[in-house]
């Protein structure tokens, strides 16, 4: 018995499963393997959204419309020819007679009669076209005159001037802006009658230039009126 040997026992617990690498990885797989069967199931069991389907849509709140603006802008007023940018409207005499009624003749606090206007809308005594005579440039053998006439009546008129000078030649006369109107010379001066109308209350002015004559006309009229300014 004494000549017998014993053969080894395999060792047993985590000895026996250092000394076994493969135990450990096969038991890995398996645990993976059912891991990914779990997770499998668990995707197949979700219902999938239909084909073509719309996720819902927001509510979008209605935009705030800004009340309409009218854009369009009132016409100006047709420019009369004839008319200088320095007339503002009726002065007041002829204002209040083209619009307001006329007064009673015998109306005021001490019962007299009261001075009423013409059908032509001018003040008595006034002449519906009014001139004033300046000279508008000076130089050496002639000079620049100038006409400047306000229309105070209700209605459009036409005018003519008369200049007269002692001595001297004309040697053009004009209305910057309008249609010309026509010029008569005699000896002593010349007569220029208006191309246009001015409207009631439209101003307009008549140049000249004069050589070898005196500044001071010896007549000047509109419409057979004195002109202002001499």
């Amino acid at each position: 018995m004494s000549g017998m040997r014993r053969v080894p026992r395999p060792p047993h617990g985590p000895v026996a499963i250092a000394t076994s690498p493969w135990i450990v990885v096969g038991a890995g797989v398996v645990v993976m393997v059912v891991l990914l069967i779990v997770a499998l199931g668990a995707y197949r069991g979700r219902s999938p959204a239909p084909d073509g389907a719309q996720p819902p849509a927001l509510p979008v709140p209605s935009a705030v419309v800004a009340p309409s603006v009218p854009t369009s802008v009132p016409s100006r007023a047709p420019v009369l020819p004839g008319i200088s940018g320095r007339a503002s409207g009726l002065p007041p005499s002829a204002a209040a007679g083209s619009g307001s009624p006329s007064a009673d003749p015998t109306d005021g606090p001490t019962g007299k009669p009261t001075a009423t206007r013409s059908p032509s809308g001018a003040a008595p005594g006034q002449p519906a076209m009014t001139g004033r005579y300046r000279v508008v440039q000076s130089f050496d053998g002639g000079f620049i005159g100038e006409v400047a006439m306000v229309n105070t009546s209700a209605q459009r008129r036409g005018w003519t001037v008369r200049l007269e000078f002692s001595g001297g030649r004309l040697v053009t006369a004009w209305v910057e802006g309008v249609p010309q109107g026509t010029i008569r010379q005699s000896d002593d001066g010349f007569t220029y009658v208006s191309g246009v109308e001015v409207s009631p209350g439209g101003s307009v002015s008549l140049r000249f230039h004069m050589e070898r004559a005196s500044h001071t006309p010896r007549e000047c009229t509109v419409d057979g009126a004195r002109c202002n300014g001499l």
